[in-house]
């Protein structure tokens, strides 16, 4: 079922390069939204989500040398006690 979106201070560069983009694209700057949402949102199972996520979380861990990133938990526990 189609729903309507409505998105408050999005930034006026950010404005200008849809609408630059939409007249490239010989389309509104509404067609270009949805076009930039299904881009982003449409189409993809969670499947596909889950392998983009597995390929990204490798891709990270081979570029640090195998060490793998921080918990944000644990970030946020350091954060505080340093308080």
């Amino acid at each position: 079922m189609p729903a309507n979106l409505h998105v408050r201070n999005v930034d006026d560069d950010i404005i200008a390069a849809i609408k630059k983009r939409a007249a490239e694209n010989g389309r509104s700057a509404e067609a270009e939204h949805r076009a930039a949402l299904e881009k982003v949102f449409g189409g993809m199972t969670r499947e596909e989500w889950d392998r983009r996520a597995e390929a990204l979380s490798h891709s990270i861990l081979a570029r640090r040398g195998g060490v793998p990133l921080p918990s944000s938990v644990d970030l946020i526990r350091e954060d505080r006690d340093t308080r």
